[in-house]
């Protein structure tokens, strides 16, 4: 018998025809997702006599559908967990091998996977990206870095904090290791950068374009499946009509990340991070716009007041201690005082 129940936002199956791995120390909760042309079967687990909770990845390399290259990839992925040790990169635990079966088991991260229906706004946009940002610069910074090479929004997952984990390293490789045919077309089509798709070395700069393609698709709610309609016949995104709330800054930084020619993208995590972490994302007139629209109306005149004094002192040249941008900023602060009471103690 099987009964769907909601796991979060997450729609898992329950079965009583699950595999069963008690002799391996693990007891099944649920279904989590299946690839059935891949023989792959994901589930959440039990440890047995314990509160601990797993994700047990299950290759069936017995099916005539899939042959040893899955294998291949889950024994290489468990290869490269072993040598991480990142609070946002699930760990591994263990692995065993089953007549036809062979299994990863790995830390449970309780997130729900972009690849879900979600919508974020461009400031949370941004902070999703600084956190996959600073995994990449921890795996770019092991003894022989590592290049990730699905970067999509099914393989991030993000908790209600904001904070992005990063799974799924089945087609990890140590760089300036050149990709075989087989392996390097089985990415994720409008993900892969073109270097990867003439199966030429992969760069620092190749995690990038990945990611830079996930953090549009979140910008414009299109799904990894639709990718194809925001790139044009010069295979360039063409996303900036979609988001025209979001900064030139922002825009110019996103476009560098996706840029064909790998050179021209950021040299590396470290200084994508780097150049991401002052941008402003929202223009400050939008930010004010929607500032202004949710406040009530008696108070509205009195904030639209406030702005256009300081609007005018800026343009006046009086403010000597502090530059434009503070001014707008701290106009921002300033009406984030409780319920918005400009009459009461707010400085």
């Amino acid at each position: 018998m099987e009964l769907d129940v909601r796991n979060g936002n997450k729609r898992v199956i329950l079965s009583s025809h699950h595999r069963d791995f008690c002799e391996q120390g693990y007891e099944v909760i649920s279904e989590l997702g299946r690839n059935r042309e891949g023989g792959r079967i994901t589930y959440l687990a039990n440890v047995l006599n314990s509160n601990q909770q797993v994700v047990i990845k299950e290759f069936c390399f017995a099916r005539t559908s899939a042959d040893l290259s899955g294998v291949k990839a889950y024994q290489r992925e468990m290869e490269i967990l072993q040598q991480l040790n990142h609070p946002r990169i699930p760990r591994y635990v263990d692995s065993f091998q089953m007549p036809g079966v062979f299994c990863l088991v790995q830390e449970y991260k309780k997130a729900p996977s972009l690849g879900l229906k979600r919508s974020f706004h461009p400031e949370e946009i941004k902070q999703i990206a600084l956190s996959i940002l600073e995994i990449l610069v921890y795996l770019q910074k092991q003894v022989s870095p590592i290049i990730h090479r699905d970067i999509k929004p099914e393989n991030i997952l993000v908790d209600e904090e904001l904070n992005a984990y990063l799974v799924d390293f089945g087609l990890a490789q140590i760089q300036g290791k050149k990709i075989v045919f087989s392996s390097f077309v089985a990415g994720t089509p409008g993900f892969m950068p073109p270097e990867e798709q003439f199966g030429h070395c992969l760069s620092e700069a190749s995690d990038l374009y990945s990611l830079g393609a996930t953090l549009i698709c979140l910008l414009t709610n299109t799904r990894s499946i639709e990718i194809g309609k925001l790139i044009d016949d010069n295979y360039r995104f063409n996303f900036q009509k979609l988001v025209p709330q979001i900064t030139p800054r922002f825009r110019s930084w996103l476009m560098k990340m996706v840029e064909p020619n790998r050179k021209r993208r950021h040299a590396n995590a470290s200084a994508a991070l780097k150049a991401l972490e002052p941008i402003e994302v929202v223009d400050s007139a939008t930010r004010i716009d929607t500032l202004v629209s949710t406040i009530k109306p008696r108070k509205r005149s009195t904030l639209l007041g406030l702005i256009t004094v300081v609007t005018l002192v800026v343009v006046a040249g009086t403010l000597t201690s502090c530059q434009p941008g503070d001014a707008v900023r701290q106009l921002l602060e300033a009406t984030e005082c409780q319920s918005l009471d400009l009459g009461s103690s707010c400085q």
